[in-house]
């Protein structure tokens, strides 16, 4: 059986009065995908946010997040990176005006500031997983168009070797063809026993490469199970993959 990388039990985030998510449960295991779906505002980044430990001020967690075993809960968001926790968020947040190049580097910069040696073993097999990232190794990031950016983003998480890899909308604004091929990557990523927490309005991408799905309405959850028979549910077809004849 493979071993529990995440492990989040009655998690529940309040900002003021209003409570955002209310006693979440959920694993993801070594080489696992796993989807969380939902509507606009059901929370879903901010599952991800408490996760990571990067909630704003206004936003208060309890539960308990549990890493590779370890309770990493009460720990600062530098010291789960540090663990190998990663997120991509959907803003993607690459600095424009440095090459493509520069900035998967700087994604090994923490295993640099640890000591390792190889700390840039990771930039062939990213450019073998995106060989337009190699093409445009020198252009600036800022030049790059929508799907480019977001394999620049996943790219440079990959760069620090992570055991976990979070990742939030990445098909957020993308072409249908390039949404394609962003998620057939993240599949392969399976080979490489990375765990994948992935969040996603896209429900019909998300869930046919993933292993198992929860989905998430107005804070807590309403559904989840393996990723096939989510996919094949009356109530979520109805709500979120259109009609039945189109999920099969």
């Amino acid at each position: 059986m493979a071993e529990t990388i995440l492990e989040v039990s009655d998690l529940a985030v309040r900002y003021g009065k209003v409570e955002a998510l209310h006693n979440w449960n959920l694993q993801v295991a070594a080489g696992q995908i796993v989807s969380v779906i939902g509507p606009n505002g059901a929370g879903k980044s901010t599952l991800l946010n408490a996760i990571m430990g990067a909630l704003p001020q206004s936003g208060h967690a309890k539960g308990v997040i549990r890493y590779m075993g370890e309770d990493v809960s009460a720990l600062a968001i530098e010291r789960r990176v540090s663990r190998g926790m990663c997120l991509v968020p959907e803003k993607r947040e690459l600095f424009s005006t440095m090459t493509v190049e520069d900035n998967l580097v700087l994604g090994a910069y923490r295993r640099k500031r640890a000591g390792e040696r190889d700390y840039l073993d990771q930039l062939s097999h990213v450019y073998e997983l995106f060989p337009r990232l190699k093409e445009r190794r020198k252009q600036a990031a800022g030049t790059l168009s929508g799907g480019e950016r977001q394999m620049l983003a996943v790219g440079r998480a990959l760069m620090g070797k992570p055991r976990l890899l979070m990742l939030d909308e990445p098909s957020l604004g993308l072409a249908p063809l390039i949404v394609k091929e962003i998620f057939h990557i993240v599949s392969a990523l399976k080979q490489t026993g990375v765990a994948t927490l992935l969040i996603e309005q896209n429900a019909r991408a998300a869930l046919q490469i993933s292993d198992y799905g929860y989905v998430l309405e107005t804070g807590e959850f309403a559904l989840e199970g393996e990723a096939e028979s989510l996919r094949h549910n009356p109530q979520v077809i109805e709500t979120y993959l259109g009609l039945a004849k189109q999920a099969a």
